[in-house]
């Protein structure tokens, strides 16, 4: 049986790289701990089986020490008010996989002749909230009248997706790494990032939390696009975060999504604060979050009031599990907009299709097909 001399520090510096733990791993690679202290050498196929498992490149593990794995985009977060961690590889995967679907369509954009967006990058953290939190809401025309006669939150965070979506902005909901369902992104590590572009904007919102907190993620994102800004943001709405355009972007969302105007208008200050949230939420399409956020702003609740309230809807929002992401016919976990670009793109022999199932997310070829068919492409 062929041993190889793999570098015990990779072996643990790669097992503690994938967040698993030492437990999880070796229920699965019995001799691990004898692995990283240097007394058993791994076999081929087990390290090739390792690498796998801890989403790590087979030739890494003959390093002398492990690769520098800073974030490519400036790191912003605070989730839950705690600092960022090392990312993991789901996030670190996440964040490239979107760099390459970036990049791919910013060269297709050009190509076609596309001018850049007008409102990528228009913004300053020096505009003011209001002004800026109606820019979005007319460029990508969603209006509070119209997003109150929609059904739901899921219907809401739709029409932001096409709406946007329709002007120019990649758009990606999803909840895992790529299409692999097996890898599932923490919504405590990351709700979402933004990569910003005067032709190709892409914001990803992380599906695995509650459908109506991806909306203000949403919009977040959204806004550090219009400041022409990338980053993993933290885009809790009771956050207060070190950095300007964080807290900036923040206050933008909440503008977009209820307007302080609105709210003084809809609030019953004398009624019960955790029915008015659930009230003005179902009216509005925002998470309940949101709405206590903004009744915190329009000075009805104190800051006590307010943390006991959040944490406690925070809980209950968090009890339900998780959400699923947007998807296309056959799976697609991307925008129309982009998705027909790279089919076109494709099927017109400028794109191998084993490119474009990976940036679509897709693992064969029915489903590409599937996908197809649903625009009208093709035979």
């Amino acid at each position: 049986m062929d041993r190889v001399p793999a570098n015990p520090a990779l072996i643990r510096w790669a097992r503690e790289r994938s967040k698993y733990g030492f437990e999880k791993l070796s229920g699965r690679f019995p001799k691990l701990g004898a692995w990283e202290r240097g007394e058993v050498q791994p076999t081929f196929r087990q390290l090739e089986a390792f690498a796998h498992a801890t989403h790590v490149g087979f030739g890494y593990f003959f390093f002398s020490e492990p690769p520098d794995e800073s974030m490519p985009i400036p790191d912003l977060r605070t989730v839950a008010s705690v600092p960022s961690t090392t990312p993991s590889p789901d996030l670190l995967d996440t964040v490239y996989l979107c760099q390459r679907r970036q990049d791919w369509y910013r060269d297709f954009v050009l190509a076609e002749g596309e001018f850049p967006l007008e409102f990528a990058g228009s913004a300053r953290i020096t505009d003011g909230i209001v002004e800026t939190a109606a820019s979005i809401r007319n460029v990508l025309g969603i209006e509070l009248d119209e997003r109150v006669d929609l059904a739901g939150w899921a219907a809401a965070l739709r029409r932001v997706v096409e709406r946007a979506d329709a002007r120019g902005i990649v758009v990606i909901v999803s909840g895992i790494v790529g299409g692999n369902t097996r890898r599932t992104l923490d919504p405590q590590e990351f709700r979402g990032f933004a990569l910003a572009d005067y032709w190709a904007p892409l914001v990803f919102v992380n599906a695995a939390e509650a459908k109506a907190a991806q909306m203000f993620t949403l919009v977040h994102e959204l806004a550090h696009i219009w400041l022409g800004e990338s980053g993993i943001s933290d885009t809790d709405p009771s956050s207060v975060s070190d950095s300007s355009s964080e807290r900036w972007c923040s206050q933008v969302a909440a503008e977009v999504l209820v307007p302080l105007e609105v709210l003084r208008d809809q609030l019953n200050p004398s009624a019960n604060v955790q029915l008015e949230a659930n009230r003005l939420a179902r009216l509005l399409k925002v998470s309940t979050l949101v709405i206590l956020r903004r009744i915190h702003d329009a000075d009805q609740l104190s800051k006590k009031q307010f943390r006991n309230a959040y944490d406690a809807e925070f809980g209950r929002l968090n009890s339900r599990g998780q959400s699923g992401g947007i998807q296309l016919p056959g799976g697609a976990r991307v925008c129309k907009r982009f998705a027909r670009a790279l089919v076109v793109d494709t099927l017109e022999g400028r794109t191998s299709f084993t490119e474009a199932l990976r940036m679509l997310g897709l693992k064969r070829m029915a489903s590409f097909d599937e996908l197809r068919r649903s625009f009208g492409l093709g035979d």
